[in-house]
């Protein structure tokens, strides 16, 4: 079976694409490199992609290229049976500075992937969404059901995105499965989150940073859980038309989140307070009872355990990324 992994060189999509081909797929992942993070990282993705490709299981190419490219988007997916589009443009706080640029990637973008796979045989397309199209809570935790109102031109772009998938499998029986990811951290994320800055910043001996207040919270979910509702879409066509909330079924504040890096690493630190940023969600938690009953998705860690699992690969792989880390 051959995968397309748009955005596969990234976080997520670099995961994704290398336990493709670990489970013995025939992967092709496309990226454009972005330098919104330092590009080393998805570098190193892609070599741990190949080295999975060698031990003679998947195959692996990497294919530089945008979504945008609508020429490029057809035939990629027209060679592909199932396309995880992973591709976006990711931030908050940057989306509140350059709204246009978010629509041409995350909506137009996800446009050309839905007009390909509507002309082919492809089998699904699964996108990932965000917990940022809710916005603001009107109850907590969010159930699929709860109002989307974005707050962040970040949050609309994958609304509408997320909108037009469900209009296509309407309208055109296009299967695809919508994924509302719930602020994913685990080994060689983006080095400008808070679970990395709070990680670096107590391995050189200097307080975690907290924005607002500290009372903020958030719903953190591990890679490897991730990972694991996306696999299951490999064969399952249960979800077929639906989006789902995954997350961790956990939630924990900011100040709650240093505490627990600080007290791993330094306990000497003290917390440092500063402005809150514009744009930032106050809270998000997630039922993840729908995807359960749909994909069978049970996640693994709590956020303390996922935390403690990362602790421990930043320090196996201190040398190369905490210096990126420092520099974003």
């Amino acid at each position: 079976m051959k995968v397309l992994v748009t955005g596969g060189a990234g976080f997520i999509g670099g995961h994704l694409a290398q336990q493709f081909v670990r489970d013995g797929y025939n992967v092709t992942t496309l990226d454009n490199l972005d330098p919104f993070y330092d590009t080393e990282i998805k570098n190193h993705t892609i070599e741990q992609c190949r080295r999975s490709a060698s031990t003679g299981h998947g195959t692996y190419e990497f294919i530089e290229g945008n979504v945008t490219d609508e020429d490029l988007i057809t035939d990629l997916v027209a060679d592909a049976d199932l396309v995880y589009h992973q591709a976006a443009k990711a931030g908050v706080r940057p989306s509140v500075k350059n709204p246009r640029e978010y629509d041409e990637v995350n909506v137009d973008g996800t446009l050309n992937i839905l007009d390909a796979a509507r002309d082919t045989d492809c089998t699904r397309v699964i996108f990932a969404s965000s917990s940022s199209v809710y916005g603001k809570p009107q109850y907590l935790p969010y159930d699929e059901e709860h109002p989307t109102t974005p707050i962040s031109p970040y949050g609309a772009s994958k609304l509408a995105a997320e909108r037009y998938a469900c209009v296509y499998n309407e309208v055109y029986d296009l299967p695809i499965v919508g994924l509302r990811y719930f602020t994913v951290y685990g080994p060689r994320m983006r080095p400008n989150m808070a679970i990395s800055n709070f990680v670096s910043r107590c391995h050189a001996s200097e307080p975690p940073i907290i924005y607002g207040d500290g009372t903020q919270t958030r719903d953190f979910t591990y890679i490897e859980d991730i990972v694991a509702a996306n696999q299951t879409l490999l064969q399952s066509d249960s979800a077929d038309g639906k989006v789902l909330n995954i997350g961790s079924t956990d939630n924990i504040s900011i100040t709650g989140l240093a505490e627990v890096i600080r007290d791993q690493i330094n306990t000497d630190l003290e917390l440092v307070y500063d402005d809150a940023r514009q744009a930032d969600a106050e809270h998000t938690h997630a039922s993840v009872e729908k995807a359960a009953d749909l994909i069978g998705y049970s996640p693994s860690y709590t956020i303390k355990e996922g935390v403690m699992e990362f602790v421990d690969w930043y320090r196996e792989n201190r040398d190369w990324y905490e210096p990126l880390v420092r520099s974003s």
